[in-house]
């Protein structure tokens, strides 16, 4: 008979999450994780197989998280380019632990995960959708050509990363600075 779990799956990942964005995938070891998570290693393998494993659902909890508390709000606008503006502010508030800027979570490993295709993968997912719906605000200006609104919405996803890693070394005006003239030429 197999035990049950004395955790809740959710909670723990969280905290695994935050763990893996506060100090890096490299950085963080089995032995952080069991005392973040507060679960013993024997849980974390039996539950998530390995560090991959519970890395991997932390990016998928990291998703979640950015598209319901940041993203959806992108994609309910219907204010266009402005949108998608305020969605570059909205994620410098998200990525802010107390006064400090953590970047992205994804962007952050895209650095570390040279051998992970799954975590590769979900950033990729992630990163190709959200270009997507920066087109899709994007098009609400009829006077802008399909080519135009790809190589705008390319444009802004590559200053989006710059955005995110920019951020754990500037300050807040400097950053609100790239965004203005970001969209100043746009």
């Amino acid at each position: 008979m197999s035990r049950r779990k004395a955790y809740i799956e959710e909670e723990v990942i969280e905290k695994a999450m935050y763990t893996f964005w506060k100090n890096g995938y490299k950085a963080t070891s089995v032995r952080m994780l069991e005392k973040e998570m507060g679960i013993n290693q024997f849980s974390i393998y039996a539950s998530f197989k390995d560090k991959d494993g519970v890395f991997l659902k932390s990016l998928q909890f990291y998703k979640n998280k950015l598209q319901q508390e940041v993203l959806s709000k992108l994609i309910n606008s219907q204010q266009g380019i402005e949108s998608v503006k305020k969605y570059f502010y909205d994620f410098l508030e998200y990525s802010k632990e107390e006064d400090e800027f953590k970047g992205c979570l994804l962007t952050n490993s895209v650095f570390e995960i040279e051998d992970n295709d799954e975590a590769a993968s979900e950033i990729n997912e992630f990163a190709t959708k959200l270009r997507n719906c920066f087109r899709d605000k994007l098009a609400m200006d009829k006077k802008k050509t399909k080519k135009l609104l790809d190589k705008q919405a390319n444009y802004l996803i590559v200053a989006l990363q710059g955005l995110s890693v920019a951020s754990k070394m500037l300050d807040k005006e400097q950053l609100d600075d790239f965004i203005e003239v970001t969209f100043n030429n746009i």
